[in-house]
């Protein structure tokens, strides 16, 4: 890829060595907007994707990203907690981190809380005071614990107070931002001399991605791609120790939890990936991403002209990316979010439906967008008496 890079420096450590290395175009900008019509969700606003690696530390980034074109609001739909299995994982985490850092009686800020559930389950494991900072937050959706928590509708930027929480939550939120490094700054300075601060980071992992192909997850908002070491290495050198650094949700998220350091100390390195190792995930996406698409495309093509019907449970992410590529194949997309029911999905307006719409759409194939809903959605379509093919992504 030849094109000119948007910035020119890795937004993780201010090196000039980004190599570019994949190219989509007309991409949505957004991906979990709620959109009323079928015709606004066609002429949605689209981009390029043009994901660079970082030979020094082995951070990848969207060098096309414009921050300008990501919208978070209200109307930004992106919870998970209308399936069991993901509550179940949430609960276990949030309970967890509560006791593993003594959080009992204790303010924890969460940045990025989306709709506040996991702020929700650490309450109900014992913290004493929440705050949730997310401009897209709900408070009238959230009944529970609500005389100990408190919802900030904004952004965190450098020089937002943290009200002097004892700990700092953030889940899937740092790969939205471009300037990271800025970023994990600024959360430093704002915990300031407090170092008995615990720092908690849930993302997704960006070499799961690459070794498995997952073109589905690679998507506009996320303009930040994370291995363990590039992690590692970003909270390291913005002033933080690394006191856990763990895979979970079956290996698709990487967890890291720390503490901040003076600037006198020099923390201990981490052992993590060498970005030669990430190189070779890279070349691998490389050489089989072409192939991966072509191998769906044909897939539903062919079962598009035997008369087969095929929908895609999951209308999110996954989602959005996965049917820009076979989309023209796919007659609606299937959801257990009740907020999304009757709206379309961003780039290709596919319509969102109910599971219970099942019955009149009479799949002959549902395409999973995450196999760690398998078996959650196959007890919900034998309940509903919908006898189709699984496929998992």
């Amino acid at each position: 890829m030849t094109s000119p890079l948007r910035h020119r420096l890795c937004p993780a450590c201010g090196s000039d060595e980004l190599t570019p290395f994949h190219h989509q175009g007309g991409v949505p900008t957004n991906s979990c907007l709620l959109l009323a019509t079928e015709d606004e969700a066609k002429q949605f606003p689209t981009s390029e994707i043009r994901l660079a690696l970082c030979e020094r530390c082995g951070f990848m980034t969207n060098t096309s990203f414009d921050p300008s074109l990501a919208e978070y609001s209200g109307r930004y739909e992106e919870t998970q907690a209308y399936s069991s299995r993901f509550v179940s994982f949430a609960r276990s985490l949030a309970e967890g981190w509560v006791h593993r850092y003594d959080l009992v009686d204790k303010t924890v800020l969460e940045i990025g809380c989306g709709k506040g559930e996991f702020l929700v389950m650490m309450a109900e494991a014992g913290i004493g005071h929440g705050i949730g900072m997310d401009p897209g937050v709900h408070p009238e959706r959230i009944e529970a614990m609500q005389d100990r928590l408190e919802w900030v509708p904004d952004l965190f930027i450098a020089g937002t107070s943290i009200h002097g929480a004892d700990a700092i939550v953030c889940r899937h939120t740092l790969e939205h931002i471009g300037p990271v490094g800025e970023f994990l700054t600024a959360v430093r300075t704002a915990i300031g001399p407090a170092l008995d601060t615990v720092v908690l980071f849930e993302l997704p992992d960006t070499r799961r991605i690459l070794k498995e192909v997952a073109f589905w997850d690679i998507y506009y908002e996320h303009c930040s791609y994370f291995t363990e070491g590039s992690l590692a290495r970003l909270f390291e050198r913005s002033g933080f120790e690394v006191l856990n650094l763990a895979h979970a949700f079956e290996g698709q998220y990487l967890l890291i939890e720390a503490k901040p350091v003076t600037g006198g100390r020099t923390p201990r390195v981490w052992p993590s990936d060498p970005v030669d190792d990430v190189k070779r995930d890279i070349e691998h996406f490389a050489d089989v991403y072409g192939e991966t698409v072509s191998r769906w495309v044909e897939e539903l093509r062919a079962r598009n002209r035997a008369g087969g019907t095929t929908v895609v449970w999951g209308a999110s992410s996954k989602a959005v990316s996965f049917l820009a590529e076979v989309g023209d194949f796919v007659t609606a997309a299937v959801d257990v979010n009740p907020n999304k029911h009757g709206m379309f999905v961003a780039g290709t307006g596919h319509r969102i439906v109910a599971p219970q719409d099942l019955g009149e759409i009479a799949p002959d194939l549902v395409v999973v967008m995450n196999p760690i809903y398998r078996e959650e959605i196959a007890q919900d379509l034998l309940r509903l008496d919908i006898d189709a093919e699984l496929v998992s992504l």
